[in-house]
This record gives C-alpha cells, structure tokens and sequence, in this order.
C-alpha cells in the first residue's frame, strides 16, 4: 500500500514537472526554407522591391556612423608612450646642447 501511494506521488510530481512550460506559451514555430534570399520572393519583372519603413533608417545609421568612427580613428591624437618618449628625449638632449639626429662624419676631410 505504502509503495503504491509513494510510486502515484513520484509519477505525479514527474509529469507535472514535465507537462507545464511556465515560460512559453506556444510551441516553437519554424519557418520552412523557401530557397528565396531572406524567404522573400522577387518582384515580378518590371516592377521594383518596396522597400520596409526601418531599411533606409538602418542604412544611413549602420554606415554612417561607420563613415563617422572611421574619421574619428583616423584624427584621433597620437597618445602613445613611444612617441612621448621621443619628444622627451629629444627637448632633454636640445637642453644638454647635443644632436639627436645622425651626421655622418665627412671623410674626405
């Protein structure tokens, strides 16, 4: 009796746990490939694709702001330590009264 009421709670507690999708209310949907470029069809000949309201909008924003970062990388200020180092080195030798750039030693004189 004890075995047959423990095994019902078991079975019980199982196919509740299985049976209820609390996050999802539908079953998944798929869509069948068509074989068209992004499942849509072309337009018939002579006439033009009409295009969606958010295309031109995502466009002019997606390579705009490339257009706008790239000209932004390329004036972006030269930071790096390498070059700070060379300038300060450079005004401490012009201060010490040396040469930082090579000569080469005229050897016919």
């Amino acid at each position: 009796m004890l075995a047959a009421s423990t095994s019902r709670v078991l079975r019980s507690s199982v196919t509740r746990s299985q049976g209820r999708r609390f996050a999802s209310h539908e079953a998944p949907q798929y869509n069948e490939p068509s074989g068209w470029l992004f499942g849509e069809k072309p337009p018939p000949p002579g006439q033009k694709r009409v295009k969606e309201d958010w295309e031109n909008v995502w466009m002019w924003g997606m390579f705009g702001s490339m257009a706008f970062a790239s000209v932004l990388v390329y004036y972006k200020p030269d930071t790096s330590i390498q070059t700070w180092a060379l300038k300060e080195a450079k005004e401490r030798m012009e201060a010490r009264g040396e040469k930082y750039k090579y000569e080469p030693s005229n050897p016919s004189s």
